[in-house]
Parts: structure tokens; sequence; C-alpha cells
């Protein structure tokens, strides 16, 4: 009898040969599933996993970042410019390299994005116990820092015997690839267990294809939601990010060429139509336009597309108002489908939209409706071009000008990246996507420090494309670093850099709920102890300089276009910095949030904001 082929490697030899020799294919096209490998060695991985990149370092691409957190935002934003279908891996060190992951991990698996993580752990032979940085725990010795990882990875594994890993490794892939389960994986390694021998079986290195689904809808759901969208008069799609991780926006415009149902997006599912068809409506929602969410409160059907349906969509349950209002959401996973209470079609996107064109030929929405959709969208178009737009090109920009200014430079294929602050209120309702990429968005956990990592992951899954990181002030101070990777790695990112002294969103919200702008400035302590005196004398464009950025400066509108057509024509990270002016009139909110305003308080601030909160509550629905 013949013996199997067998292959002495250690635990992480066998674990990054295993990773260069996994594929994922969809329609046809296969991408390598495990990109690159992003890594912050120290003991807990140098000696395991760092020998082992070292060993396939022609197979699997290293980058070196230096930061943990930022490192996973740079998978993230890989595998999104990639439609999931690509991942990269992230390994760190036992301890704080390894807790760092947490945000990051949230990030992902909020957003349904595909990242690997191979944090370093303790010994699991206790040989040498307690390690440096190891957590002790009284009473549960197997529990380590990693543990923290479990509630935001969607699988968790601890290797703690070499054979260990043969089957862990295959359920990590099919998550990764699972467009339905997708999110963090964490495998955590013992340091002595990556050191291990181990005499692997040479299949477990064969190729491996795993084939991403397009489950098509049921018969019986797509026949009621046929019935739902033909009963309907007034019939609103919601696009969110699952139209573009299906790479769904031919199947939607499809469906709207011949249906005429308008579409309004989320933040992830802006660009599912291009911001000139005459059916896009643009971002839905608290941050929403005017015709979108004016169109949502008498909508009598919603069809939500691979959206979640967070609390930004529906105003905190305010916005959709119309007494009969029914739910349609086709979705992939049923966990999402069954929200508000909706008739379901788990499915696909693509699938999903193509199986309603064609079962719906004929129909269409009342013409009357579509000229009432239009004639909002009309004028919504002039409110951007006013707000887009500054009468002398020697004035100091505002934020949305900084926008427009933009919006005038960029070709269809650039992205714009961006995640937290006042920015992603602005660029929902304003700006205007070209191209089903461009808008590039992390709204899910709307995570301070994304932008400028995740333009490096999207620049090396789009070699040659143009890519903006967007990022005020107070996101920069969060996590600048990545910027030096960007230099190591040649990466042209391009950063725009709002200068506007403090947590302007933040600071809108506080005055907004009765908390009078405490702490979001960036400024000197007076006296009393606030923080009302002159702005701090920080330069960020000169760190931004000391970090290995090309640095450009505009002070007026004329050297922001200049600054702007500079750096897109760079090929070096380059920095285009901003200090804007205060707006002259803010855009009001189109749609009211729910933040929760002190019930009882000494200070007249809060009482007020109490007073408008109470009407604003008022209008919550639960729709069942």
């Amino acid at each position: 009898m013949s013996v199997a082929a067998t292959r002495r490697l250690t635990t992480a030899q066998a674990l990054v040969r295993f990773l260069t020799a996994q594929y994922t294919e969809r329609d046809g096209v296969r991408h390598r599933l495990i990109a690159g490998t992003w890594g912050i060695f120290g003991h807990g991985n140098v000696a395991g996993l760092g020998q082992a990149l070292v060993e396939y370092r022609e197979a699997m691409p290293y980058h070196q970042g230096r930061n943990e957190q930022a490192m996973v935002h740079a998978a993230v934003g890989h595998a999104r410019q990639l439609d999931r279908l690509s991942a990269q891996a992230v390994t760190t060190s036992i301890g704080p390299g390894a807790t760092n992951l947490v945000t990051g991990a949230a990030l992902a698996t909020i957003n349904r994005l595909p990242v690997l993580l191979l944090p370093g752990d303790y010994f699991a032979s206790h040989a040498a116990d307690p390690l440096l940085q190891q957590l002790e725990h009284p009473v549960e010795a197997d529990v380590s820092v990693n543990d923290a990882l479990r509630p935001v990875s969607r699988y968790f594994d601890r290797i703690n015997r070499p054979e260990a890993l043969l089957a862990s490794a295959l359920k990590a892939m099919r998550v990764l690839t699972d467009p339905a389960e997708t999110g963090a994986v964490t495998l955590a390694l013992p340091q002595d267990v990556q050191a291990e021998a181990y005499d692997w079986p040479e299949e477990f290195f064969a190729d491996r294809i795993w084939r991403v689904r397009r489950p098509a809808p049921d018969p019986a759901e797509l026949a009621d939601a046929v019935q739902l969208i033909r009963s309907a008069a007034r019939p609103l799609i919601v696009a969110g990010g699952g139209v573009h991780h299906s790479e769904a926006e031919g199947a939607l415009k499809t469906l709207v060429d011949a249906t005429g149902i308008p579409v309004a997006s989320t933040q992830a599912g802006k660009g599912a139509l291009r911001h000139d068809h005459p059916a896009d409506l643009g971002g839905i929602g608290h941050t929403g336009t005017a015709v979108s969410d004016e169109l949502a409160r008498t909508a009598d059907l919603v069809i939500g597309v691979g959206t979640r349906y967070s609390d930004f969509t529906t105003a905190s349950g305010t916005l959709f108002q119309h007494p009969d209002v029914r739910f349609l959401n086709l979705n992939i996973t049923a966990f999402d489908a069954h929200k508000l209470a909706a008739g379901t079609l788990v499915c696909d996107a693509r699938a999903g939209l193509t199986a309603l064109a064609e079962a719906l030929p004929g129909h269409r929405v009342d013409a009357a409706y579509e000229t009432e959709y239009r004639a909002g969208k009309a004028r919504w178009e002039e409110t951007v071009e006013a707000v887009f737009r500054a009468a002398d090109d020697g004035a100091v920009p505002t934020q949305t000008q900084v926008l427009g200014a933009l919006d005038a430079v960029v070709g269809d294929e650039d992205v714009v990246i961006n995640a937290a602050g006042s920015l992603p209120g602005d660029l929902h309702k304003l700006w205007r996507a070209r191209s089903p990429r461009q808008y590039h968005l992390e709204y899910g956990y709307s995570c301070m420090g994304y932008e400028i990592p995740a333009a490096l992951g999207v620049q090396q899954a789009a070699p040659g494309t143009p890519v903006w990181a967007l990022v005020g002030d107070g996101t920069y101070l969060m996590n600048p670093t990545e910027i030096v990777t960007a230099v190591q790695e040649n990466l042209p990112v391009k950063l725009v850099l709002v200068q506007n002294h403090g947590y302007a969103s933040i600071g809108g919200l506080s005055e907004s709920v009765g908390a009078e702008r405490f702490g979001t400035d960036y400024r000197h302590r007076v006296a009393d102890g606030s923080f009302t005196g002159a702005p701090l004398p920080v330069d960020l464009a000169a760190n931004a300089a000391s970090l290995g950025m090309d640095v450009l400066r505009a002070k007026t509108v004329r050297e922001l276009r200049e600054a702007l057509s500079t750096a897109r024509a760079a090929t070096r990270p380059t920095c285009v910095y901003v200090e804007t002016a205060p707006p002259s009139a803010a855009l009001p909110a189109e749609a009211w949030w729910d933040v929760p305003v002190a019930e009882v308080s000494a200070r007249e601030a809060a009482t007020g904001a109490r007073k408008v909160y109470e009407r604003a509550v008022a209008d919550r629905r639960h729709h069942l």
C-alpha cells in the first residue's frame, strides 16, 4: 500500500504556503484570495510567521505597516475595491499588537468585508508562562488577549496543535469567501506552535478554488415581490453596499430603465447608478438629499437592495411615513432581508435584480411620479451647483467648496475615500459619483483614521488609479503614520487634508443636543477651563511633509484647484493642505437622527434641546 506524500514544514510555513494556493472564482473570473500579508513583527510572530514569510517571499507579497489597526484598514480597502473577491492577511505580535486589531476587525465585520487576522499568542505548551505581554486569567488559563477578537470576528480559532490547522484553515477560507458570512477571520497562533514542524499532506498545498455563489431567488418569494411592485404607486429603491459587492450595478440600471423606479442610496451604495442617471436621487436618510428624503416619506413600497438599514438610512425610524408603507428587501443574508418586517428576496443582488426585471415586462411607474422625482432631482442639482462653486476664486474655500474643486478635477476612474467627521454628510448629499467604485465611504463603523491606510489598500488593488483620501484635522491626528508606508511602497495616494481646528461634525452635534460644543475645539485652554482661546500652533502640513509626502498648500479656491490638479498627476504620495472658512450657510439635515438628550438639566441649552428631541422622537414608527 502506498504512503501518502507529505511535506515537513513548520506550522507557520504550512499556513503561508497554503494561503498562496487559494483562489476565488465568480462568473468565470479567478482572483488570488490572499493577495498579500501586512505585518508588524515582535515576539509572538517574528520567529514563526516572520520566518515563513521570508521562506515564501516570492509567492506571498509582504507589506510593512506602522500601526496594526491601520493595517486592517488597508486590507479592508483592498477587499472593498475588488468586490470582496480578494483579501489580505494581517499578522501581529502578542500583546498590544494583537489588541490593536480589534477596531479594524469590528470595522471589517460590520461592513461585511473579508480580512484574515493572524495574531501571535501565548505558548500552547505553557512551557514559558507567563510571557512578556501575556494576560493572565486566574481561573481560565486558556484565555489570552486574542479572545477580545471573538465578538468582532466571523470565525475564530486558536491553533493549539499543528494538525488543527488542516481543518481550521479550510473553515477560515470558507467564511472569507462566503458573501453572506464574510468579515474578519481570526486564527490566533501560539508562538511555539508556529515554529513546530509537522508532516503535512501534500493535498493541503494544492491549488484550491472557492467559487463565490450567486444564489437565485426562491420562485415563491420572487412571485410575491413582483406582486408587491406591481401594486405600488410610489415605489423607491434603496441601494446599499450589496449592489457593489455583487457587481449588480448593470442589473440595477436595467431594472430602473425598464420600470422608472427611482433609486436613493446609502453611504455604502452611492454610485450604484451614475449621478446623472434620471432616476438617481442621491443619498438617503439623515445625510440624504432633499429629493430622496421627500420621496421616502411618501413611498408606499421601499425596496432595499443590499442594505442593512442603519439608523442613518431610516432616520432612526422616522423617515418612511406613508401610512401603508411596505418593505421588500433583496439581500443575500436572511438576517438583513427580514428587517422592518419586510417581504423578502434572499438571493444575490445581481441575480435578484435580473429576475425582477425579467418578471416585470411592460411594468412602469406612473408618468406623473417620474415627472415629480425628476423635478426634485433638478432642484437638488441646482443646490449642489450653488454650494460647490465660489463666487470669488480668491476667497478662502469652505469645506463644500473644497469638494466642488475636487469634483472639477477628478475623472470617472478616481476613487474618493472618507469615513468620519463632517465630510461624510457633505459627500453623501453632494458628491456626484461617476462610476461604481468612485465613492468609497466607510460608514458602517465610521472609523476615524480609516482613510489614509484604506487608500493604500485601494491603490494596491487598482494600480494607476488616482486614489484620494479626504481627511479632516481630527481624523488626521488619529492615524497619519501610514503615510510612511505609502512612501516606502511607492503608492502615489493623494491626501486632501482639511484644517478646521477641531471636531467640526461632533461639535455641531454637541451644540444641537445641549452639550455646548464642550471638548470639540483644538484651542488653548483659558482661565475658566474651557477651550475657547486661540487655535493651537499646529502645522499638520509640515507633519505630513516630515513623514515623506510632497505637500501643496492652498489658501484660495484658485490655488486649491491648481493644487488638486497637480496632485492628481503626481507619481509620489502628495498632500493638498487647505484651511477652510466657516460655511456661510451649512446645508441642514433633511431627516432626523436620534441622539438622546439629557432628560433633566440645570443648563438652558440642554433643556431647550430636550424639547426639540421630544418633538422629533414622536414621529418614530415601528414597522410591523
